[in-house]
């Protein structure tokens, strides 16, 4: 894994005059090095897939199809390989790197049947009134241009999957940039549609530095922007270009509340277990991890010890190891950010339960009660394996707590109220809502996204296809209908 990768410039491979060296944030070992593209080589890239907009718009379904599936067969095929090279670049431990390869998998072969009947079209009969006699509508969706892609680090497969395969099934040229510690997950995407015969100039895959990415934000041949990462650099993005078009996946303060009736030793053992798992799992960098568990004072004194124990359960270590839960975050600085924010919480006054304890890029699963509302954990993202409780007295209260963020992504409702599920649908201010689990589950083919500060937009595939295409209507006229 130490080899110099290429990256992917219109569809062939090419070297610049740079590279970046990708280190394992485990043991600090050099897992590869990758070069980097010239300024020309970007504008090359550019160049290409605009001039390529036409053509890869009117490629024949069958045709985009087979080159998705294709990638999707290849990626179950080298399923270990890949996961491996996940884990080494990210930290992740090896059997949630191995399940991130199933799911980029899935967006291909996903990408692929929506490919084979998305935009048939729709047709309006326009009589309804005289002066639309012997006229017909049909409506049909057609590319808006080249995508820019610019997908982070915590899912370096499957993220950079969720912005490619929808573009390339829809038919728009795509530029994807891969986040800048964790590249070489991104590039073997590169490395399998190479295999296809998709048009020259309708992919390419840049890892650009960030420093380098307003010039590309700001090109006018790069109609749309579909990006996720930090609220921050979002919506710094959205407010530079106005008039483009941008699906913004940002961060997210996940809740899971547990209701009254969800009282039994089975349903608090099954959501503390859920709980710990989910909280801590890719080190808590993930934005719908559990970061507030909701519970209802009914069961919060029974719910609570049941949590801490099964965060202690989570088998912390190396990332290669099939036995460990939770490998390190992606660097030390990432550590050391959670570190001091949890210090400043316990400094106002919140009571650590358990964790607290940091070594080098790893940080110990951590749970604290008592959260002072003001403290950064409790307003922001933690992006690591940390979950604070508190006890609320109701539902009302519940669901008010939940509200009271500038997130809404998700979240999670433990209960066996159907009717509370539905109130829960219409009270909560997020993008989805879990029923009987945490906020982190996501089926990568259903609109995902988030309310309030959690972004613009949906991804899911047939959500960013529509993204990335708009309407266009075809008036006929003069037919005997």
């Amino acid at each position: 894994m130490t080899s110099t990768h290429a990256f992917w410039l219109a569809g062939r491979q090419a070297t610049g005059d740079e590279t970046l060296d990708v280190t394992s944030s485990w043991d600090g070992r050099l897992v590869g090095t990758v070069s980097v593209p010239t300024d020309a080589q970007v504008e090359e890239a550019v160049a290409a897939a605009y001039a390529a907009r036409d053509e890869f718009a009117a490629t024949p379904a069958h045709v985009r199809a087979a080159a998705l599936d294709h990638v999707a067969k290849r990626l179950i095929e080298r399923t270990e390989e890949i996961g491996r090279l996940i884990s080494a670049e990210n930290g992740k431990p090896i059997k949630w790197a191995r399940g991130e390869v199933g799911r980029a998998a899935s967006v291909f072969r996903w990408a692929a049947e929506e490919a084979r009947r998305f935009n048939g079209g729709e047709a309006q009969r326009l009589d309804t009134d005289g002066g639309g006699e012997g006229r017909l509508a049909l409506v049909r969706r057609f590319p808006r241009g080249v995508v820019l892609g610019i997908a982070p680090f915590n899912f370096p497969l499957n993220l950079c999957a969720h912005k490619v395969a929808p573009a390339i099934a829809a038919g728009a040229p795509i530029i994807l940039k891969p986040a800048p510690a964790t590249p070489l997950s991104g590039l073997v995407i590169g490395e399998l549609l190479a295999e296809t015969d998709l048009p020259a100039g309708s992919w390419s895959i840049l890892p650009v530095a960030n420093d380098k990415m307003p010039a590309l934000v700001q090109d006018e041949r790069l109609p749309v922007i579909s990006f996720t990462g930090s609220e921050k650099v979002g919506y710094a993005i959205m407010d530079s270009v106005p008039r483009k078009h941008c699906t913004l996946e940002l961060g997210g303060n996940g809740a899971a509340v547990v209701l009254g009736d969800f009282a039994s030793d089975a349903d608090l053992d099954w959501a503390a277990t859920r709980i710990a798992t989910f909280s801590n799992y890719q080190a808590g960098q993930s934005c719908i991890s559990v970061q507030r568990v909701i519970a209802d004072a009914s069961v919060y004194d029974r719910l609570l010890p049941r949590i801490v124990a099964a965060v202690e359960a989570q088998v912390t270590g190396d990332p290669n190891d099939d036995k460990t839960d939770v490998g390190p975050l992606v660097s030390e600085d990432a550590a050391k950010r959670v570190e001091s924010w949890v210090k400043e919480a316990v400094e106002a006054g919140a009571a650590l339960l358990t964790g607290g304890d940091r070594d080098g890029a790893s940080y110990a699963p951590t749970v604290l009660t008592d959260l002072p509302a003001d403290v950064t954990l409790a307003r922001e993202e933690v992006f690591g394996p940390v979950l604070s409780v508190q006890k609320v007295d109701g539902e009302a209260e519940a669901f008010a707590a939940v509200n009271d963020s500038k997130y809404g992504l998700q979240a999670g409702v433990f209960t066996h109220d159907l009717q509370a599920a539905f109130r829960a649908h219409r009270a909560l201010e997020v993008g989805g809502v879990v029923i009987g689990d945490v906020p982190s589950y996501r089926a990568d083919q259903m609109p995902y996204g988030g309310a309030k500060q959690s972004g613009v937009g949906r991804e899911g595939v047939r959500s960013a296809m529509e993204d990335y295409t708009y309407e266009r209507v075809l008036v006929l006229t003069g037919l005997a209908l």
